[in-house]
């Protein structure tokens, strides 16, 4: 168990409904929260400078293929949440979602935890995170419906490449890249990007 990640449990009778948890969040905004299915509330500290640059590395990787492949979708940094079928609230470190999907919803959805599930999603582990947690974490996205995910762990220089029938390849070193096809045709990332510098 990740001891940087801290779980607060509530009866059933106790737990927040989706608005009074988004308010929780807004009130809360020095701390970042997620909501597992049972309602519990995970509170994790404040990410590293190191693991935020290697967000923006991808984040921005991701924004330009977008851009460049008439912005098909559209994509989130790592403050965004996303109520998921289970009821539970996720935020990846970095995701997509196809732009009419996205336009479906109400501006008032899209201003809370948007209720939809990424096609896409990247999780970067940091040195206090368990491989088990982020594994399972993937297994939860995929079972909510992602279609693509891929796990990067910097540290050992992996990264897990993650579809509906769970892990399907690891790429074992970081003098390789990723492809995104056939979800991000085109999109590929060089993993040789997000080594210490």
């Amino acid at each position: 168990m990740n001891p940087n990640i801290h779980t607060i449990s509530f009866p059933g009778r106790l737990a927040m409904s989706d608005d009074e948890f988004f308010e929780f969040c807004q009130a809360n905004r020095q701390l970042d929260f997620e909501r597992d299915k049972y309602g519990n509330i995970i509170i994790m500290s404040p990410n590293s400078s190191l693991n935020s640059r290697r967000h923006s590395i991808l984040q921005n990787s991701l924004f330009q293929w977008n851009e460049d492949n008439q912005g098909k979708g559209v994509v989130f940094d790592a403050s965004a949440g996303f109520t998921l079928p289970d009821t539970s609230v996720r935020s990846p470190d970095v995701a997509w979602v196809v732009k009419e999907k996205w336009n479906k919803l109400t501006n008032k959805e899209k201003s809370a935890f948007a209720p939809i599930v990424p096609e896409f999603i990247m999780e970067v582990m940091s040195p206090s995170d368990t491989l088990k947690d982020l594994q399972d974490k993937m297994g939860h996205w995929i079972e909510n419906g992602v279609q693509l995910g891929w796990l990067i762990d910097p540290e050992n220089e992996k990264a897990y490449i993650y579809t509906s029938e769970g892990i399907t390849r690891i790429a074992e070193s970081f003098d390789t890249q990723l492809d995104g096809a056939p979800m991000l045709p085109g999109f590929t990332f060089d993993l040789s990007l997000l080594r210490d510098q």
